[in-house]
């Protein structure tokens, strides 16, 4: 959970029941798309905290095809918004078109909204060009008491922006997922210790390693998690991590030799201590 500022949850609480009131009203009107994108644009101002004049520009060109809404600060674009007609479901092709605008400006992230749905994504610069979906905050459900979505504002908001919180964000929910989860039970000490405990459940346990992960991969963990590209991107990232040396590492042999000589009296002060004995 991101550190939130008093003043930037003191904002969102503010600002939030009163932009439920204009989302709920909207839908009820059922507005257009251009009425839409002026609320989306009030939203980023007083809910968001961005200078309405400075950091949110609206129709921004793009290589000949104009981007409804721009967060940025002096020229480093945070994201880019995409705004449908607030009676409007969100659809692929929607999603396409803003993912278009982001990969030929170069941007990694990328907002489609229709003012009540927020969907945020990072944009994969690969051939072909991806994306992979963040979060989703639904306006007119999130609570100023729910810390989830607390942070998902706050990442989006001036002050997250500039701190780089939606990468946070994104890096903590990348290591949190279900194919890295399912990976990591898939690894040998994983493994090992499950045979442990299982043992103390029943002496007569007698299932290896190579038993367990075959029933774990035939009967408890779902295929897609355990096959694909994303799956096998999570099993190189375990065996990244695994590789990486713990912070508490043992001391070297030679280290240990050296501590031991220094906690030990020398033979010269052994011998002192006899002579004076005698």
């Amino acid at each position: 959970m991101a550190a939130i500022p008093k003043k930037v949850q003191d904002r969102i609480k503010t600002n939030l029941k009163k932009y439920q009131k204009v989302l709920e009203s909207a839908k009820a009107r059922d507005i257009n798309e251009s009425d839409t994108v002026r609320i989306v644009s009030d939203m980023l101002c007083d809910l968001f905290g961005f200078d309405r004049y400075l950091e949110i520009s609206t129709e921004y060109l793009i290589r000949g095809t104009y981007c409804d809404l721009v967060v940025k600060s002096g020229d480093t674009i945070h994201f880019l918004m995409e705004v449908k007609a607030i009676g409007l479901d969100l659809k692929e092709s929607h999603l396409r078109q803003v993912v278009d605008y982001a990969a030929k400006q170069g941007v990694e992230w990328a907002v489609l909204t229709n003012g009540i749905i927020w969907e945020t994504y990072r944009i994969l610069f690969k051939k072909p060009i991806g994306q992979e979906k963040i979060f989703e905050i639904n306006m007119l459900e999130v609570s100023p008491r729910a810390e989830q979505d607390m942070e998902k504002i706050y990442v989006l908001s001036r002050e997250g922006t500039h701190k780089a919180a939606i990468s946070s964000l994104h890096e903590e929910l990348q290591a949190t997922n279900r194919f890295v989860i399912a990976a990591i039970l898939q690894a040998d000490d994983v493994l090992n210790t499950l045979r442990r405990e299982l043992k103390k459940v029943s002496k007569v346990v007698r299932a290896s390693k190579e038993d367990l992960l075959r029933i774990l991969r035939n009967e408890v963990l779902k295929r897609e998690v355990i096959e694909g590209e994303k799956a096998e991107a999570a099993k190189h990232k375990i065996k990244r991590g695994l590789k990486k040396p713990s912070k508490t590492a043992q001391i070297p042999t030679e280290s240990k030799a050296v501590a031991k000589i220094e906690a030990s009296p020398s033979e010269s002060e052994a011998n002192t201590k006899s002579m004076s004995e005698d």
